[in-house]
């Protein structure tokens, strides 16, 4: 069928092509969309740069048409003939050693030793080392004779120009030529030709066979065969399905194989596959046999688009490889090896990755919806909001890799006896938001952060930036990082950079200008300065390293441990939610009783909060840190109160008092008072 027809046909809404002969047609730059070309001839057809995105081609046989194979044919016949030529004067080289003259007898032994070296190195080590060993034996001959070095030379270059020619040809048709040999320089003539003749048909099987010594001679033999076969060049394969396809000569140079099937296809190492993944013979085998199972695919960075779609990738190695964008929809991943892999965008669905190595795995758009992550590592894995975990089947998971010391390190849940219950994992593991994170890596100044903060907040109202955490980082725990939520379309970037640039000014002020902006600012920032304070002083926090943005919370009713896994623990301020903000969470160990007067005090102080609770909301952080000024005002108006409460601070500690208020806004309040105690003991 002409391609106008299949053309028109497809204009009036035809998909099925099936069985058609399209042999010679051309689709250049046209929209075949979704169209079946199942089992059809499209051999010498041209699809250059069509749009064939989700198009069928099963079973169909790309290639060659007859008139250009002959032609090719032909073609490889001269260069034969041109490779037999070079092969005789080798040989006409080498039987100078069965002349009378001592001159000849040289000139003869040393195009041998060169011939000799050139082959025997070829063989063992590629044709440029070959070429380098018999310049370094023609030199050696030098140190003989002159006459000798001279010819050695001339031998050596004419024998590399043969193999290379003959290479050429028997990689594309298996010929050689001999004849005529014998009639210019009898049996030693024969000999030599014969010998570089054959030189050229043993690179030519090891260059088609994927032989690295010889790797440079494929592009040009497969580029040879391609001219006139099947084009796809730059075409759009998204999601094609070239199952069970013939595709020798076939040129899919630049073309888009996002998610394109390649299972059971035939000759698909005669492709001309530019620089794309199907360049790798492992990845060739891989893609069409579906079996990947105890093998090493690692840090390949062209698998982009790979599609992998039930594989069989038991124990794989994609260790630093990009598959972008892949497809590994129901690929059985049970023990592969992820690390630092890049999974961004792509689809696993229904996959099975029990005991998976996720670490430090990107996974941003990835889509596990289905998926099974049951005993996964997923150590400084990085998901972000966009990471889709719907319906993940998982009973427990793992926050660190293993260690003969730990087999089963930070497993969650804690307790081996419980699992996640349905859908419990993607509660426990998903970021809820994405967050402005201000990162503070030398010396922190509570009063720059505040101030800083502050002055964030009021000129980027539309912003609405709302703290979420506060904690202590780094191996020292010396840095520290403030975590905000901020509206969808804020610009992260420049918030960021107009924060640290007020930061940084205010901490180069001296402490009387600094005491100056604290007097013009109302009690609230006073307060925040305290809470800062008191997130940086306290010691004995902990947090797990977890590459993602946003924080993780919990369902409290689960009864799931989260101490030591994802969760930052210790003295770490987080927002739990809009309806509870500011909860301090940790593990306090008080070796002291708890104390009459600290719980009278902490009694008081949850009345008060109770008390302004029905006047003030408490929704946000903001909210919460003007209740707690309020409270704070009213303890120091009350001196016998306040003596209270620094009695009990002087008793219980700071972390018993901390406890000892039942109330999320009780830890703004412990923050801000916090160096009453201080200065009483100075």
């Amino acid at each position: 069928m002409k391609a106008s027809e299949v053309l028109r046909k497809y204009q009036q809404g035809e998909r099925d092509f099936r069985r058609l002969s399209l042999r010679g047609q051309s689709f250049k730059g046209k929209n075949l969309e979704g169209a079946d070309f199942s089992e059809a001839d499209i051999r010498g057809a041209n699809f250059t740069n069509a749009y064939l995105k989700g198009a069928k081609f099963c079973g169909a046989k790309a290639g060659l048409q007859r008139r250009w194979a002959i032609f090719l044919v032909i073609v490889s016949w001269l260069l034969s003939a041109l490779s037999g030529i070079f092969s005789i004067w080798t040989g006409l080289f080498v039987s100078l050693i069965f002349y009378e003259d001592i001159e000849s007898i040289i000139a003869g032994v040393i195009s041998l030793i060169v011939l000799v070296a050139f082959l025997v190195v070829t063989i063992r080590k590629g044709l440029a080392r070959g070429f380098g060993a018999s310049a370094i034996a023609g030199a050696g001959a030098v140190a003989v004779a002159v006459i000798g070095a001279i010819a050695g030379a001339i031998a050596g270059a004419i024998a590399v120009t043969g193999a290379i020619a003959g290479a050429i040809a028997i990689a594309i048709t298996i010929a050689g030529s001999f004849a005529g040999a014998g009639a210019i320089a009898g049996a030693g003539a024969i000999a030599g030709a014969g010998a570089v003749a054959l030189l050229g048909a043993y690179i030519g099987w090891r260059g088609l066979a994927g032989d690295e010594k010889h790797a440079w001679l494929r592009p040009f033999a497969i580029a040879f065969a391609a001219t006139g076969g099947t084009s796809f060049y730059n075409a759009n394969l998204t999601d094609a399905d070239f199952t069970a396809a013939t595709l020798k000569g076939t040129d899919l140079r630049k073309a888009n194989l996002t998610r394109t099937c390649w299972r059971d296809t035939k000759k698909l190492d005669r492709i001309r596959p530019g620089d794309s993944y199907l360049e790798n013979t492992k990845v060739r085998e891989l893609v069409i046999t579906k079996d990947g199972k105890n093998k090493k695919f690692d840090h390949l960075p062209n698998l982009q688009g790979i599609n992998l779609q039930g594989a069989n990738l038991v124990s794989a190695d994609f260790t630093g490889s990009v598959l972008k964008d892949a497809t590994l929809h129901r690929a059985n991943l049970t023990d592969a090896i992820l690390t630092e892999t890049s999974l961004i965008g792509t689809n696993l669905q229904d996959a099975n990755l029990s005991r998976a190595k996720l670490v430090q795995t990107k996974l941003d758009q990835a889509n596990f919806t289905g998926a099974i992550l049951t005993g996964a590592y997923i150590e400084d894995w990085g998901i972000t909001p966009a990471t889709i975990l719907n319906g993940v089947q998982c009973e427990y998971i793992y926050m660190h890799l293993p260690s003969k010391d730990d087999p089963d390190p930070c497993r969650k849940p804690d307790n081996k006896k419980e699992v996640f219950k349905d859908g419990e994992f993607a509660d426990f593991i998903a970021p809820l938001v994405k967050t402005l994170d201000l990162y503070h890596t030398d010396g922190v100044d509570p009063r720059a952060v505040a101030i800083a903060f502050q002055d964030l907040i009021e000129k980027n109202p539309e912003a609405e930036i709302e703290i979420i955490s506060m904690e202590k980082r780094g191996k020292n725990k010396d840095k520290f990082l403030i975590r905000a939520e901020t509206v969808k379309d804020a610009n992260h970037s420049e918030l960021s950079q107009e924060y640290f640039d007020k930061y940084t000014y205010v901490k180069a002020l001296s402490p009387e200008a600094v005491e100056q902006l604290l007097a013009e600012k109302d009690n609230q920032i006073r307060w925040f300065q305290g809470q800062i304070s008191f997130a940086i002083k306290k010691p004995n926090i902990q947090a797990h390293s977890y590459h993602q943005q946003g924080d993780s919370n919990m369902n409290k009713n689960s009864g799931i441990n989260t101490g030591g896994g994802n969760y930052i623990h210790g003295n770490y301020i987080e927002n739990t939610g809009r309806d509870r903000i500011g909860t301090v969470k940790g593990d306090i160990i008080n070796a002291a009783p708890a104390k009459t007067n600290l719980a009278e005090a902490a009694a008081e102080i949850e009345q008060l909060l109770k008390q302004l609770e029905i006047s003030y909301p408490t929704t946000t952080i903001s909210e919460q840190m003007i209740v707690a000024a309020e409270v704070v005002k009213r303890i120091e108006s009350n001196p016998n109160l306040k003596k209270r409460v620094v009695y009990a601070l002087k008793e219980g500690g700071l972390a018993a008092f901390e406890k000892a208020i039942d109330n999320p806004v009780g830890a703004f309040v412990v923050g801000a008072i916090k160096g009453w105690q201080e200065v009483e003991t100075e």
